[in-house]
């Protein structure tokens, strides 16, 4: 049995969906990170960098419990528990390693960068010189651009995004790429994207992870509170930031 300690976001779904298609049991403990849970002390035992998605199989190695925060470390080990969605580095390291520099790729740069052009594009308050802001968003939605040209490009001749098969990669980057005007890009733009996402958006076991805490997501804007706890001054105090 897996913990996962989650919240309905695109790091959150990465998650969801491997477990998901891997058809482990699992279950849900909600961390709203907009009030607060992921500073809570217990929940910083599993994550020490208070974000979420982690989890505990309480069938680890050898038997024994083991907790994994770091949403690409959490895939990896579910890929190398089970044996899907990952390839062998025993038997196909080529294969494993292609897999690998692409799921990278979306922790170094698809979630860190659309999540920030998602956020000037749709949270960024009117707090600072309107300039500044102008010039965050301007940063990013291009920044947005360029990773979903990347994309593009990849898929152009293929069905997945590496090694010939669906994998964490796909499973990783989907969810960043569910909700493009919000992040500042026209996905007509890139056609391939859209054909891998809507290929992706049929498969049974993500239409299931989607619905994981969906009632319980961000609905409509935040409160001075919540939006404190997702993106102030408490991100400093308490030594990290909150997952999107």
């Amino acid at each position: 049995m897996i913990d996962c300690y989650t919240w309905p976001t695109p790091n959150g779904h990465k998650v969801h969906i491997m477990l998901e298609e891997t058809g482990l049991e699992y279950t849900v403990h909600p961390i709203n990170i907009q009030e607060g849970d992921q500073f809570k002390p217990d929940f910083l035992k599993i994550s020490p960098n208070n974000k979420m998605p982690a989890i505990v199989d309480r069938d680890g190695p050898g038997g024994r419990e083991i907790s994994v925060f770091e949403t690409g470390a959490i895939l990896i080990y579910l890929g190398n528990k089970t044996g899907k969605f990952l390839p062998s580095l025993a038997d196909e390291p080529h294969a494993y390693y292609d897999v690998l520099q692409w799921l990278m790729f979306q922790m170094g740069g698809v979630g860190p960068m659309l999540g920030q052009a998602h956020h000037f594009n749709a949270y960024a308050p009117d707090r600072e010189p309107e300039e500044r802001i102008a010039y965050g968003r301007a940063r990013y939605v291009n920044e947005a651009k360029r990773l979903y040209n990347v994309i593009n490009r990849r898929l152009a001749g293929r069905e997945w995004i590496a090694a010939d098969r669906y994998s964490v990669a796909d499973m990783a980057i989907f969810p960043w790429l569910r909700d493009p005007a919000k992040q500042g890009v026209d996905i007509a733009d890139y056609p391939e994207v859209e054909r891998w996402r809507q290929a992706i958006w049929k498969r049974p076991a993500v239409i299931k992870a989607l619905e994981v805490l969906k009632d319980r997501g961000r609905r409509g804007p935040m409160t001075d509170k919540q939006w404190e706890m997702m993106y102030g001054a408490t991100q400093r105090t308490q030594g990290g930031a909150a997952a999107e």
